[in-house]
């Protein structure tokens, strides 16, 4: 199994006004999608070319949205990344910028 091109821990998960995690994970990995519960549990999945990632025209520069399968989550992660060596979300811009690098194979 190759490593995730992407990880990120502690991710606020939402959907619509309701939180479905508070400690959530979010994962690409062999060109998947996924997003899990802090215990694992899976509550979405998809192939990444399907899946459309942004951040909102307003709010906190925390945040991001993905749309897997027809549905918009809303993502808290982290404002900026943190240095390296040091915990802490990664960005909500690297989460992004993830999402198209492993959906088109390039930056």
């Amino acid at each position: 199994m190759a490593e995730p091109e992407f990880t990120a821990t502690g991710v606020r998960i939402g959907k619509r006004l309701r939180s479905l995690t508070r400690a959530g994970q979010v994962r690409i990995s062999d060109g998947r999608l996924e997003l899990l519960t802090s215990y694992g549990s899976e509550i979405d999945s998809a192939p990444v070319q399907a899946v459309r990632a942004s951040r909102p025209w307003f709010g906190p520069g925390d945040r991001a949205s993905a749309d897997v399968n027809g549905t918009r989550y809303s993502l808290t992660l982290g404002e900026h990344d943190p240095s390296p060596g040091t915990p802490g979300l990664p960005s909500a811009r690297r989460f992004i910028e993830a999402v198209r690098r492993a959906a088109g194979g390039s930056g």
